[in-house]
């Protein structure tokens, strides 16, 4: 059955199939090879994957995320960081990174992320003389932070399905989220130290940094009121979100009075074109799942596994990780997770290992595979911003999914990376 699984799985992705009809093909096929199929089910399950209280989060953070790009929030974020990093030679680089990391604290999505820095700050890379190629692939790679540093849509889906505290997947995700920043910026370093034409954009000015910080002042209250109000207990990470959409609207409308009442339209169309491509594939993913737990197919994906590790923890990470970096190259990363997580997280239980820390691995492997070719959805967003082609892109991405890849072992061998400040709340 596993065979089946993953015959249908990657034939129907491989056919170009949209990945939630390519689920739900897969438990057509499943339910037809053990005589179970039932549409009924198919429909319950359906609706059982998306009936979820801690799901209403995903729509508000992908609305904050459409009203922080329209509304002139993620300007005032690219100014700041410009001011903090944009002095030294290839000053640019750092201020994608550094922004990217800023505005991760606020939308929670890696592809609104991409399009706000890359139609931001790309044309000014491009126009001050900037490798093109290498200044798409580093605003791509920049934005990987988007489901890592909180809040995060995929850990809000990760803590549904597998029954883990989101708020602690969330806290979990800040070290990461700032090793993987200063790994790309060590690669950005060493692009351009040889290079003359990246040229010094000017000294730093602790005056300049104070005026953009008083300019961002609101902006960057957001990641404090979402975090803060996750981690003393005074709001749920839905709750949150509303307030951050809120506070967004609020600052974007009358504070900044750059979002106007006509762009509320194409706002609110893009959030529900959002949230219902990513339920949808909730919902196909939980009826696929019915039947991927009815062919046990996660005891013989165990199995395998647990041969191929042994007792060793160390063995079974690299086993997994090796295999998520593999999934992430052909699948993008909410289904790949809904499907994986299921699967692997009580595998990991018989290791002893802790959700929370096998979650935020999960997470940022996943991550990379937004930018690993031939699906990488951030790639083609990239594509679009630079008008360069996915060959293109792809060839000059490589250094920066290499110095992921590093980042991922640092935390996945490093635990406590991940573990010690969720180990502080109760």
């Amino acid at each position: 059955m596993l065979v089946v699984f993953l015959l249908s799985l990657f034939g129907f992705i491989a056919l170009t199939v949209p990945i939630a009809f390519s689920l739900l093909l897969t438990a057509l096929v499943l339910g037809i090879v053990m005589n179970a199929w039932s549409p009924a089910l198919v429909i319950q399950n359906l609706f059982r994957g998306i009936d979820s209280f801690p799901l209403m989060a995903i729509p508000f953070f992908l609305l904050a995320g459409e009203i922080m790009n329209t509304g002139g929030i993620s300007n005032r974020i690219v100014s700041f960081a410009k001011a903090l990093v944009g002095h030294v030679r290839g000053g640019l680089g750092y201020v994608t990174v550094v922004a990217s990391m800023l505005i991760s604290g606020v939308s929670g999505s890696a592809v609104a992320d991409t399009s706000a820095i890359g139609s931001i700050l790309y044309p000014v890379m491009k126009k001050e003389g900037y490798d093109p190629k290498k200044s798409a692939a580093l605003f791509a790679a920049s934005t990987t932070n988007g489901p890592i540093i909180p809040p995060s849509i995929p850990m809000v889906l990760l803590g549904v399905i597998g029954n883990i505290s989101v708020v602690k997947l969330f806290i979990g995700g800040i070290i990461p989220g700032i090793i993987l920043g200063m790994s790309l910026m060590t690669v950005w370093y060493f692009h351009v130290r040889k290079r003359d034409f990246y040229k010094v954009e000017g000294v730093f000015s602790l005056k300049a940094v104070l005026r953009a910080a008083y300019d961002a002042f609101w902006v960057l209250l957001i990641p404090i009121i979402i975090l803060g109000g996750i981690i003393f207990g005074i709001a749920t990470p839905t709750e949150a979100a509303v307030v951050s959409v809120v506070y967004s609207f609020i600052l974007a409308v009358f504070v900044y009075k750059e979002l106007k009442w006509k762009d509320m339209i194409q706002v609110l169309v893009n959030t529900v074109r959002g949230t219902a491509v990513v339920l949808l594939v909730c919902g196909a993913a939980t009826s696929a799942a019915y039947y991927i737990t009815t062919a046990q197919i996660p005891a013989m994906l165990a199995e395998v596994l647990l041969t191929l590790s042994g007792d060793s923890w160390v063995m079974f990470m690299l086993c997994v990780n090796i295999l998520v970096l593999l999934v992430g190259c052909v699948m993008d990363l909410t289904p790949a997770l809904l499907i994986l997580g299921p699967m692997l997280l009580p595998i990991a239980a018989k290791y002893g290992i802790d959700s929370v820390y096998f979650g935020v691995v999960l997470v940022v492997n996943l991550s990379i595979g937004l930018i690993t070719p031939p699906v990488g959805n951030i790639l083609y967003v990239a594509c679009g911003i630079s008008k360069l082609s996915v060959a293109e892109i792809s060839k000059a991405i490589w250094p920066f999914i290499l110095i992921g890849i590093v980042a991922l072992f640092i935390v996945t061998y490093i635990p406590w990376t991940i573990t010690v400040l969720p180990s502080m709340i109760k």
